[in-house]
């Protein structure tokens, strides 16, 4: 068993903020079929900015949990930072905490079976979700989630991996996550344990998925918790930021992966043209190089419109956040196809004046860790080559790609 080692001290970006917000409901996408309420009490929250802070944050959690932990996560990867997790794990199993790991199963697919044993053998639970079929491959759970106790939960885009650890500039990809206590947590770890008594069943629940789509039409309160799913229907996600964006006059997006619909761009476009502050910060080093191509295909459009691009330089960025006035949304969806139609997401929707001022903060500390994308000179460096690159790379990602995922929801009864 792994020793567990503390963390290095995190470079200060932004100092962490812990405030009380306020939540009211938890809305199901019209792709599912039932919707959790969601206490009017009030919920502490902290934003966390680097990897380290992350997971140094959760770990504290698990060590002080006493009647259960909760973790769901798209990419555990073996290595030492995975290691301090599972013997975390195995030390709340054995004082009595009932651990249950849901990981998904091409996410993960690096981790051998054999890393969970030691979990398993004190009573520990782990499954894994949608082990790798064709007809139901892209069909990923994306989502990240911590709940301990139902007390206290952590959102965001971490994965557990090693290159998560670090401040985001030094070293380690530049990730966010927010940590929340209160009621909300509740509704997560309901969340949770519906997402793993889905793994059991191996995803026989397509067809019945199918019959939940168009139901329940999402209702715009103060705080939301947006639980999307692969299928028919329409995605909340998009639908809300869609709503928020209408008669924004300040956005502040970072994106490490960024091909948002037709709508949203439009969206997007207008304001900037109508003369409100859109601010974009985008990937400058991907892990997906597909996925990058594919967002500065859309460069030439926004900049012309007067959209501020800026690209983070010193890590890979893997954060999502969006800031549209009092308006903050956190969690694991990334504004691209994959997140927006085919994966499993989770997503807090947060209108707050304190909470959306915090993370301007955060956006404003990114910022001084980038370059901006000027039109002329973006102009200049797109020969022929370069533009055929990215628009092959935006074909791919925003048409083909969702075309095959959804197939087997195609080839489903009505």
């Amino acid at each position: 068993m792994a020793t567990t080692r503390p963390f290095p001290k995190a470079f200060p970006r932004v100092a962490s903020a812990s405030r009380v917000v306020t939540t009211i409901d938890i809305i199901s996408t019209e792709n599912q079929g039932f919707v959790m309420p969601v206490s009017t009490s009030q919920t502490a929250h902290q934003w966390l900015s680097t990897g380290d802070g992350i997971f140094a944050a959760m770990l504290s959690a698990i060590d002080s949990a006493r009647s259960s932990v909760c973790l769901e996560i798209y990419i555990f990867a073996p290595g030492p930072c995975g290691e301090r997790f599972r013997d975390a794990f195995v030390r709340a199993q054995m004082r009595g905490v009932q651990v249950r790991v849901l990981i998904d199963a091409f996410g993960s697919m690096g981790l051998p079976d054999s890393f969970w044993e030691p979990l398993r053998a004190v009573g520990g639970e782990v499954r894994s979700f949608n082990p790798a079929a064709w007809m139901r491959f892209s069909c990923r759970d994306h989502r990240k989630l911590l709940v301990c106790d139902e007390r206290v939960a952590f959102v965001g885009g971490f994965n557990i991996a090693s290159e998560y650890v670090g401040d985001g500039v030094r070293s380690g990809w530049r990730d966010l996550g927010v940590k929340l206590e209160g009621s909300l947590a509740i509704s997560l770890a309901s969340s949770f344990a519906e997402m793993f008594a889905r793994a059991e069943f191996r995803h026989k629940h397509l067809a019945l998925l199918r019959r939940f789509a168009a139901k329940r039409p999402a209702v715009r309160p103060t705080g939301q918790i947006f639980l999307s799913e692969p299928g028919p229907g329409r995605n909340q996600i998009k639908l809300s930021v869609h709503r928020d964006l209408v008669r924004a006059r300040e956005v502040q997006i970072i994106a490490g992966y960024f091909l948002p619909t037709s709508q949203l761009r439009r969206d997007l476009v207008r304001l900037a043209r109508r003369g409100a502050k859109v601010q974009l910060i985008l990937a400058g080093k991907s892990d997906v190089w597909l996925s990058q191509l594919a967002a500065q295909s859309l460069y030439r459009r926004f900049l012309k419109a007067g959209v501020q691009i800026f690209e983070y330089q010193p890590q890979i960025l893997h954060a999502k956040l969006i800031i549209i006035d009092q308006v903050v949304y956190a969690g694991s969806s990334n504004l691209d196809p994959r997140s927006l139609r085919i994966n499993f997401e989770l997503m807090i929707r947060f209108q707050n004046r304190v909470m959306a001022g915090e993370a301007r903060e955060i956006f404003a500390g990114d910022l001084k860790n980038c370059h901006r994308i000027e039109l002329d000179a973006w102009s200049k460096s797109r020969n022929l080559w370069r533009r055929l690159k990215q628009r092959v790379a935006c074909l791919l990602l925003m048409r083909i790609d969702p075309f095959l995922a959804s197939k087997p929801w195609r080839a489903l009864p009505d």
